[in-house]
C-alpha cells in the first residue's frame, strides 16, 4: 500500500522539481536597448531577492530581444508559446509590440504580465482574463499631468508625441483632463524621427505658456538636448511625462534639474519593498533604477506569489489566474491591487529630477497628484473578477 501511494504521488512531487518557465520579451539592441538591459537587470535582481526558486521550484527565464519591432516581437512570442512552452510571459516595453503580440500568448492558454506598455485597448474592450499590468495603462501618467498643467495655471500648450499607439494615448491622456487651450500638436514619425529642429522652431514661434512631451529612450535624450540647444527654456517651460528617467538622466546632465514628471513610483517612495530595491540595485549597477525596473521587478513578484498561492501547481488556470487577481505580495509602491481589467489601482505623484547627497542624478516625491487612481477606459472592459 505504501509503495502504490508513493507511485500516485510521484509525478505532482517530480513537477514540482521543473522550472517556473518565464519568456521575457524587450529591447535588448537598437537605440532602446538601454530600457531592456534595465529591465533585465530588474529581473535578475528579482530572482537573486526569491533565491533562485518561486516556491520549490527553480526559476527559468528566457530573454527574447523584439528589436524595436512589431513582427519580429510577435515572431519572438509564438517561440516562447509554442516551442519553449513557457508557463508566463513577461516584459514588452512598447505598445505597438504588445498589440501584435499578446494574442499569441492569450489565445494559447498561457498568461502575460506587461512590464511597461499599456494600450488603452487591452484595459477596455480588448481586456482579457490572462492578461495582467504591473505598470499603468498609458492614459493614467498623462491625465495626472493635465491636472497638474491647470494647478500651475496653463492656459496655452503646445504639444510633441511620436506617432504611434502610446504616443497618441499619451496625448489623448492628457488632453482629457487639461482645460487649457491646445495651440500646436505635432505627432512626430516613430521611430525614424529622431531631428526635431522643424518642431521646435514651431514651438518658438507659437509662443505658449509651455510644452508637453512625451518621447521615451534614446528619442527623449536627442529631445531634450535639442530643446537646450534651441535655447527654449527661458521662454516655453517644459513638461514631460516618460521622457527623463534614470537611464537617461547620467547623460542629459544639469539640463535637468528641477524638471517636473509625473510618475506612479520614485526611488524615494517610502516603502520598505522599494528601500530594498533600489539599494540592492544601486549597490549591483552604480546607479539608480529606472521606473521600467520597478515596474519589471513587480511583475516577476506577482508571477512568484501566483505559484507560492497554488503551491506550485501550475496545471489549473483558474487557480492561477485567480492567485495573479490577488496579487498577494510586497510591491515596491506599496499596497497593490488589481482593478476588474487587471491593471493596477495605485497613487500618482510629480516628481522633480534633484542631486542626491552623493551627486547623482535621481527623481523626488514632491507630491501626490492622484490617489488609489484607476483607468478610464475599465469601464469598457466586460471582464469580471471571479
Amino acid at each position: 500500500m505504501a509503495s502504490a501511494l508513493a507511485l500516485l504521488s510521484a509525478p505532482a512531487l517530480a513537477n514540482t522539481t521543473e522550472p517556473v518557465k518565464i519568456g521575457f520579451v524587450t529591447t535588448l539592441s537598437t537605440g532602446a536597448g538601454a530600457i531592456g538591459e534595465d529591465m533585465r537587470n530588474a529581473v535578475e535582481l528579482a530572482i537573486e531577492h526569491l533565491g533562485g526558486k518561486m516556491g520549490d521550484r527553480p526559476i527559468e527565464v528566457i530573454y527574447e530581444d523584439d528589436a524595436f519591432k512589431p513582427e519580429i516581437g510577435k515572431q519572438k512570442t509564438d517561440k516562447l508559446v509554442k516551442k519553449d512552452n513557457v508557463d508566463f510571459v513577461a516584459g514588452y516595453i512598447w505598445s505597438h509590440v504588445l498589440m501584435a503580440s499578446y494574442k499569441s500568448v492569450v489565445d494559447n492558454g498561457k498568461f502575460l504580465v506587461s512590464s511597461n506598455a499599456g494600450p488603452s485597448a487591452l484595459a477596455g474592450k480588448l481586456c482579457n482574463p490572462n492578461f495582467f499590468s504591473t505598470s499603468w495603462q498609458n492614459d493614467q501618467t498623462t491625465m495626472a499631468m493635465g491636472d497638474l498643467l491647470n494647478e500651475r495655471e496653463i492656459k496655452r500648450l503646445y504639444v510633441m508625441a511620436p506617432n504611434y499607439a502610446a504616443g497618441k494615448d499619451m496625448v489623448e491622456g492628457m488632453e482629457r483632463t487639461f482645460k487649457g487651450e491646445i495651440i500646436g500638436r505635432d505627432m512626430t514619425k516613430f521611430p525614424d524621427q529622431l531631428d526635431f529642429s522643424a518642431e521646435l522652431a514651431k514651438v518658438r514661434a507659437a509662443k505658449p505658456d509651455a510644452l508637453f512631451v512625451f518621447y521615451p529612450g534614446r528619442h527623449g535624450v536627442q529631445f531634450l538636448t535639442q530643446y537646450a540647444q534651441a535655447d527654449l527654456a527661458k521662454t516655453v517651460p517644459l513638461y514631460t511625462t516618460f521622457t527623463i528617467d534614470s537611464i537617461s538622466l547620467p547623460r542629459i546632465g544639469e539640463q535637468a534639474l528641477g524638471s517636473m514628471m509625473t510618475m506612479f513610483w520614485s526611488p524615494d517612495l517610502d516603502v520598505p519593498a522599494n528601500h530594498k530595491f533600489v539599494s540592492d540595485f544601486k549597490a549591483k549597477h552604480g546607479n539608480y533604477p529606472s521606473h521600467y525596473a520597478a515596474q519589471t521587478y513587480d511583475s516577476i513578484m506577482l508571477i512568484n506569489s501566483a505559484v507560492e498561492k497554488v503551491n506550485g501547481d501550475l496545471s489549473d488556470q483558474d487557480a492561477v489566474r485567480a492567485a495573479l487577481q490577488a496579487a498577494d505580495f510586497d510591491s515596491i509602491r506599496g499596497d497593490f491591487k488589481f482593478g476588474h481589467n487587471h491593471h493596477p489601482i495605485q497613487d500618482f505623484y510629480l516628481r522633480e529630477v534633484v542631486k542626491d547627497a552623493d551627486g547623482l542624478y535621481t527623481t523626488k516625491i514632491v507630491t501626490k497628484v492622484y490617489e488609489d487612481h484607476q483607468d478610464t477606459y475599465a469601464a469598457e472592459c466586460k471582464m469580471s473578477i471571479n
